[in-house]
């Protein structure tokens, strides 16, 4: 009986000492770096919660993995801060997950030192103010499937490289002041195609034909001054579902196109498009389509979804007629 009493109050003497070390679950060297984070942004209030006094994997903006206890997520977003993204951020090593958004104070470059998170699958800074190039040295994130740099100030031309990143969901470069041309390389993507968001910038030339060998689901290159054929995103085999390529100075025969049945949204309004509409996209279940102000002839297909639309999505063409617009002649 005495024999049991003694190891039961070891149990409990053992597991009092041991408590405090499982209560500090967040790693002391990722602590140090998210301490000189703070710093370098200025401490700010956004920040309040990065005390020495909580646990580190219970601050507000940050994630642990639950069994390691390193930190795996920083989000840092809609706060007021200013300055530049801290060049610590690379010290992170077991990072997964960097977002910087919404924080319009937030100016610079991106920093190299990124490249040093190989673990990194999410990269979000979007919606601030950061300026200079995409840099070309993101094509080294290699497991990166989500890459976000839209509503910045960035400059220059699309870095090819970033054709290499094989495990890419999703790449906005949308609302920036990028030039030049789409890269011929965004046509070699393999394994996953992603989504592409190039709208909002100054990009010229005509697209590639190579990218019409690959089978997108989203693709949006709006607004920007780019030329020529893009119907080689189209046919029947392709599983594009929204394709926005309006306000550019595309030039091509609607009427031999083929849609595929995927397609769910088309905006190809202010362009330069020419020929009817094919008689094909009655067959679509369309939740958006705008033709308008292109150089469209010829009556409106009846059925399908085409006359749920208004006629400010079929006006300002050469000759088109038919509901929703005027009867032909």
């Amino acid at each position: 009986m005495k024999k049991s009493i003694f190891i039961i109050s070891t149990i409990i003497i053992f597991l009092s000492l041991l408590t405090p070390f499982l209560s500090q679950r967040c790693n002391k060297n990722d602590e140090k770096v998210l301490f000189q984070i703070k710093k370098s942004l200025g401490n700010p209030y956004l920040l309040a919660s990065w005390q020495k006094t909580l646990d580190c994997c219970e601050w507000y903006n940050i994630e642990c993995d639950p069994n390691t206890g390193r930190i795996i997520a920083l989000t840092i977003f809609s706060g007021n801060i200013s300055g530049q993204i801290p060049r610590q951020v690379g010290d992170l090593p077991y990072l997964q997950t960097l977002v910087f958004r919404k924080l319009t104070n937030l100016t610079g470059e991106i920093p190299s030192e990124i490249t040093k998170l190989t673990h990194l699958t999410m990269l979000r800074l979007s919606w601030t103010n950061l300026s200079g190039p995409v840099p070309s040295f993101l094509s080294q994130l290699t497991n990166l499937d989500f890459l976000d740099l839209a509503f910045n100030d960035l400059t220059g031309t699309i870095p090819p490289e970033l054709a290499t990143l094989t495990k890419l969901n999703a790449l906005h470069l949308d609302r920036n002041k990028l030039t030049g041309a789409i890269p011929e390389s965004f046509g070699t993507f393999t394994g996953t195609v992603p989504d592409l968001y190039l709208s909002h910038n100054q990009l010229t030339g005509d697209v590639p034909k190579s990218l019409g060998y690959l089978n997108f689901t989203t693709i949006d290159f709006s607004r920007n001054q780019l030329t020529g054929d893009i119907s080689m995103f189209f046919g029947a085999n392709k599983t594009i579902q929204i394709a926005d390529f309006s306000r550019n100075n595309f030039l091509f025969n609607l009427s031999e196109v083929v849609f595929p049945a995927s397609l769910t949204s088309l905006d190809l309004n202010h362009n330069k498009i020419y020929g009817s509409l094919p008689g094909t996209l009655t067959g679509l279940s369309l939740q958006y389509l705008n033709v308008s102000y292109n150089r469209l002839c010829g009556k409106i297909p009846q059925g399908g979804d085409l006359q749920k639309f208004s006629n400010t999505e079929y006006f300002h063409n050469r000759c088109l007629c038919g509901s929703p617009l005027p009867a032909c002649s």
